[in-house]
Parts: C-alpha cells; structure tokens; sequence
C-alpha cells in the first residue's frame, strides 16, 4: 500500500518567551528562555572561503552552479533554548513555517 500525505506548511506559529522543558545538563525539567537561532558570521580564513575565493579568481567560468530557482518557499526554524538555572543552551529543531512569533 502506498499513502500520500499533503505537505503541510505553517503560516504562523505564536511561541512564548520562556517554556519549561528538559535540561540535559540539571537532568530535570527547568524554564528556558526562547529565542531564535541566527547563524553567525562566516570566518574569512576558513579553508573553505579561502578555497572558493580562489577558484572564482581569474578568467573562467562559474565554479559552482548558481541557484536559479529554489524549491522551498519556507526555512526550518531552530529554536535556541538557555536554561535560566545553569546557563546551558541548546538548540531545537523547528518546523517548516513562514513566520515565528516569540510573544
């Protein structure tokens, strides 16, 4: 038997401020603040930038395929969640939504 499920996309998620979850660091359950995750800034001397900067240098063509058009219309969201008890953080992994709303 073969099922066909229909993607589900979220328009909007509401998400508090603080939740209570598991802390794996306490081994219990302690309040987390919630915030989102964003990635950090791209190290200029890592050998991969040095390597792709050195490959675009120069006559010839296009190392790497452009993106012409992209198949996903949303982002996976990743939750960044910092106990309030010992500072530890840790991230979780979302879902596909088009907006998310830490109210």
């Amino acid at each position: 038997m073969c099922f066909l499920y229909a993607k589900l996309v979220v328009i909007k998620v509401n998400v508090p401020k603080e939740i209570r979850t598991y802390c794996p660091r306490c081994r219990k359950h302690q309040i987390h603040t919630v915030s989102l995750y964003k990635a950090g800034k791209r190290r200029a001397l890592a050998q991969g930038e040095r390597r792709h900067r050195r490959q675009k240098k120069g006559y010839g063509g296009q190392k790497y395929p452009l993106q012409r058009k992209f198949a996903k219309t949303t982002k996976k969201q990743t939750l960044k969640l910092k106990c309030k008890v010992c500072g530890y953080t840790r991230h979780k992994d979302g879902i596909r939504l088009r907006k998310l709303v830490i109210i």
